[in-house]
């Protein structure tokens, strides 16, 4: 630790194992509990009533705010107790009440990037991948293996089925829930039914008028109307692979997967959301 860097704060109604490794600045309040091979980066603060357990690595400036529990067993009736881990990056927020599990007994990590944010009582289950700068909001659950790519949203209440993949920069509206795959950059509600592009987001993203109209066109000729994908993404590929990188990632995404993709409307495209 270098001579100007800020001694760990420790609350002295905390509980801290004697495992734990704590960085410059890091801030423990008051009723927290630490218990197991833990290691916290340099300005992370856990507010209070913070539960913290097994083999976990928190980098740096994260907040967990009251009554969160990171690491502890996943839900998982096949577990028995392996030495299984939770690996999350620096910047994240989560909100009161957030639960993070670890990896599951046939898995090993559950991962979360840089720069969440997760909101009140949002679960993240075992063996999950989440990205960077993601939004998992207030009450959305995430069952086991579950996959958010980077910049996706997930609002309230959502609920997304084991090994479900979310694709960058997809967005779920609140109440809805999936058992399939969500494309990146699109727009899903009710039960995996796809929407329209994520416009708003992308142009958030900084995604230009070139790309956000060709996710269009290939939004709409893929999950225009109900049809066999696969089709459709033979058709759509018939002169050749997409000149648009981000049109290229949606086709990868479709391809590599191996629950299903989410659908599109029976009735055709809504307009709103795709504009």
């Amino acid at each position: 630790m270098s001579v100007d860097a800020p001694a760990p704060k420790v609350h002295p109604g905390a509980v801290v194992g004697p495992e734990v490794e704590l960085a410059a600045g890091v801030e423990i309040g008051p009723f927290c509990m630490l218990d197991g091979r833990i290691r916290i980066g340099s300005g992370t603060r856990l507010i209070g009533h913070v539960t913290v357990l097994g083999d976990t690595v928190i980098g740096a400036a994260n907040v967990l705010h009251p009554n969160v529990v990171i690491g502890d067993e996943p839900q998982d009736l096949a577990y028995t107790g392996g030495p299984r881990r939770v690996r999350i990056g620096d910047r994240n927020v989560f909100r009161e009440g957030v639960t993070v599990h670890r990896g599951s007994e046939r898995g090993d990590v559950t991962i979360i990037g840089d720069d969440n944010f997760f909101m009140q009582n949002a679960h993240v289950a075992h063996d999950c991948r989440i990205g960077d700068a993601t939004i998992i909001a207030g009450g959305a659950l995430l069952a086991g293996w579950v996959e958010v790519g980077d910049r996706a949203l997930v609002s309230g209440n959502c609920v997304v089925h084991q090994y479900v993949r979310i694709g960058r920069l997809a967005m779920l509206r609140g109440l809805s829930r999936t058992s399939r795959d969500v494309p990146p950059f699109c727009l899903m509600d009710l039960t995996h039914t796809l929407r329209g592009v994520n416009a708003v987001g992308l142009r958030r993203a900084g995604i230009g008028a070139a790309a956000l109209q060709g996710l269009r066109r290939a939004f709409i000729a893929l999950f225009g109307h109900r049809q066999n994908l696969k089709s459709a993404l033979d058709r759509f590929l018939a002169d050749g692979p997409p000149k648009i990188a981000e049109v290229a990632e949606l086709v990868a995404f479709i391809q590599a997967s191996k629950r299903g993709v989410a659908f599109g409307l029976r009735d055709g495209v809504a307009r709103e959301g795709a504009e």
